[in-house]
């Protein structure tokens, strides 16, 4: 099933720009491994002691999400039916599997019917490439057979308009040692002694990692990027931690934070809205003894107060806190209510930028509203 956004041509464009703050946790996990360690050992900065996360891992999450939610998905783990992988110009090519190649005459086109060939090639290929309006994409390519030379009507790459930084934790992180040296025993054979071998499994005891992101209202023309897409990520990104951290090493990880600014005017945004989060350490224990979400309070004082300055330059503020994250701001601390949906942070929010400004986001029924037919 591949996303029909753009069937008709239309859509409602991103016209404003968007800040996003998005903060999840891992116990006992290792968020992203660097292959370059040797044993995929996390990665940590060498002076901070941080864990790392790359944009890139987040990415792959999302990714998958669409993928899973039925969203046509261009950069992606792909076999054919003879169980060889994929090439880019095989998905191309089902991305175009719409354009009848007996209508064009590639030889003989006068600028008008390039020109529409060019929108109907880039079209489709947005159409059914959802992370590509999100994240872009290197379109190297080479078509063969009846495709051959559409490819010509591509750009070179698509430069996409949602990107984040890399992810960092709050604080220093512990590698677990408990983990570091697995000893697997296997059968070797009918009637014969089991074996062992040493694994590494090299994971930290705990992160609260940090996320910032930006929608390029700009940008998004050149991708297609809808004012749908963006509402889908208020809860595909919360939803890709939860489906897509199933794997040995990456259990253990949750969503805890996700705020989407979205602000009015053209070509502003504040900046470094993760900057201003903070471990509270007058009502967290020590941070080289953090184990879980319980174990601290987020102070959001300066993001809260930074935001509520700039109330003026807001439109609105997209907003859902896990349950068991507890937040201050301004020495108060704020817990969910007794209702589902209901989070002490979301009122000091809205005491801050206004009553109307503030959206919160129910993920999974909004979910269910943004998938393909």
């Amino acid at each position: 099933m591949t996303d029909d956004t753009y069937a008709d041509d239309s859509y409602d464009p991103v016209t404003n720009r968007s800040e996003i703050v998005f903060c999840y946790d891992a116990v006992d996990a290792n968020p992203n491994g660097n292959p370059l360690s040797g044993a995929n050992r996390p990665r940590i900065d060498p002076e901070t002691q941080q864990a790392i996360v790359t944009d890139v891992r987040l990415k792959r999450y999302l990714r998958d999400q669409l993928d899973d939610d039925g969203h046509g998905v261009y950069v992606r783990n792909v076999k054919n039916e003879a169980g060889k992988q994929s090439s880019r110009e095989d998905l191309l090519a089902d991305r175009m599997r719409d354009l009848d190649p007996d209508d064009w005459d590639l030889g003989d086109l006068d600028d008008e019917e390039e020109a529409e060939l060019r929108e109907d090639v880039f079209g489709a290929f947005l159409d059914a490439s959802a992370d590509v309006r999100y994240f872009g994409a290197t379109m190297s390519v080479d078509m063969k057979g009846s495709y051959e030379g559409f490819e010509d009507y591509l750009p070179d790459h698509f430069t996409g308009p949602v990107q984040f930084s890399p992810g960092k934790t709050l604080h220093p992180v512990t590698e677990n040692e408990e983990y570091n040296s697995l000893t697997s025993v296997i059968a070797t054979g009918e009637g014969k002694e089991q074996g062992g071998f040493d694994l590494d499994d090299h994971r930290i005891q705990y992160g609260f990692i940090t996320f910032h992101g930006l929608v390029d209202e700009h940008g998004a023309a050149d991708t297609k990027l809808s004012i749908a897409d963006i509402e889908r990520l208020d809860t595909l990104t919360w939803r890709s931690i939860k489906n897509q951290t199933i794997s040995r090493s990456k259990v253990g990880q949750e969503p805890r934070l996700y705020l989407r600014v979205e602000y009015e005017d053209e070509s502003f945004h504040l900046g470094g809205l993760t900057r201003d989060l903070d471990i509270d350490e007058d009502r967290s224990v020590p941070v080289d003894q953090l184990r879980n979400v319980r174990d601290f309070t987020l102070d959001a004082s300066d993001l809260v107060s930074r935001l509520g300055r700039h109330s003026d330059r807001i439109a609105k503020i997209r907003v859902v806190a896990s349950d068991v994250l507890d937040v201050t701001v301004d020495g108060e601390t704020h817990t969910a209510g007794d209702e589902p949906g209901e989070h002490g942070f979301y009122d000091a929010l809205r005491e801050k930028v206004g009553e109307d400004t503030v959206e919160v986001v129910d993920v999974y029924d909004e979910a269910a509203e943004t998938m393909p037919e």
